[in-house]
């Protein structure tokens, strides 16, 4: 059994001229995994992402999907699903004919059009001209098309962008189960809730370098903190901060930072101490992006410009 990572981006530089848009960026996507990919605007996410799938080519460093760079992969519209840009849609044509340009070009046979149609539900739409259509069903639409040759990795920018809340539930169920069936998914997105609910792991970068890499749930719970609600907290405070911990008020309750809840629970109960509630209040995945990252970062500087048409959304 092949044990090399669906995706992996080797020490990744990449130069526009004086601007780096990336910098020495290294990070891997298993298979059965989401990773979503994090970072402000103009961090280097798209830029990444283009490499990765041949569309630029890197100053330094290499890319690998499923072990040999993108551009050496036979039939790659078989093995990796992309969607990058929501451009290249011809306005007059069907979302079905749309399909079957892609498929053609991408040197598939037509056969995975309905299918492919019947995965993003857009079966009801197919005869629908794709200039009509609003920008959730164009998602769904480029979704489609990166399903066609039923591919083993997705690699996806911003596809809840457009939808609404029924879409990004199935989005999101959509994602779970092709990783739950073995795929590996990139997922760039700047709804960063959804991003927690779906990934496994989160990658972040920040003016082109790696700031975090890790299991969601571990970065969430850094800065995580203990909330004790209880009528003796006058007298709990001094034993809490005397283990360590840091101690604040908070609408009537104690936060305490540095210590298990356990241990919370445990000083209360040798000190006697009520307690009217006692649970642990999780970092959110937005408040550790923001405390990983520069809030301004993006602001003022242009988005990051195409080189070439993406692959997936081919005319």
């Amino acid at each position: 059994m092949d044990d090399r990572p669906a995706l992996e981006i080797r020490s990744l530089t990449k130069r526009y001229g004086d601007t780096v848009a990336v910098q020495d960026l290294s990070f891997a996507v298993p298979h059965g995994s989401v990773t979503g990919f994090l970072g402000p605007n103009g961090a280097g996410k798209t830029t990444t992402m283009r490499v990765l799938l041949g569309l630029a080519a890197p100053t330094h460093g290499e890319t690998f999907v499923l072990g040999s760079p993108y551009v050496t992969l036979q039939r790659p519209l078989g093995r990796v699903g992309a969607s990058l840009e929501l451009t290249g849609f011809h306005p007059g044509r069907t979302a079905r004919n749309h399909l079957r340009v892609v498929a053609m070009q991408g040197g598939l046979g037509s056969g995975g059009v309905d299918r492919a149609l019947v995965a993003t539900g857009m079966t009801t739409f197919a005869s629908g001209r794709v200039g009509k259509f609003s920008l959730g069903m164009k998602q769904r639409l480029a979704l489609s098309a990166a399903l066609l040759g039923e591919p083993e990795v997705l690699v996806l920018d911003e596809p809840a962008n457009g939808l609404d809340p029924a879409g990004v539930a199935w989005l999101r169920s959509f994602l779970r189960a092709f990783a739950s069936g073995g795929g590996a998914v990139l997922i760039s997105s700047h709804i960063l809730a959804e991003v927690a609910e779906v990934a496994d792991r989160v990658v972040v970068i920040d003016h082109g370098r790696m700031v975090h890499e890790g299991p969601t749930g571990g970065l969430t719970a850094e800065g995580s903190v203990v909330i004790v609600r209880s009528p003796d907290a006058a007298r709990l405070r001094p034993a809490l901060e005397a283990e360590g911990a840091t101690v604040t008020d908070a609408e009537g309750a104690l936060e305490v930072a540095g210590l298990p809840i356990e241990r919370v629970g445990e000083l209360a109960a040798r000190d006697g101490s009520i307690l009217h509630e006692l649970r642990t209040r999780a970092n959110t995945l937005e408040q550790a992006f923001l405390s990983l990252t520069d809030p301004q970062a993006g602001l003022g500087v242009p988005p990051e410009l195409p080189e070439a048409p993406p692959r997936s959304d081919l005319p």
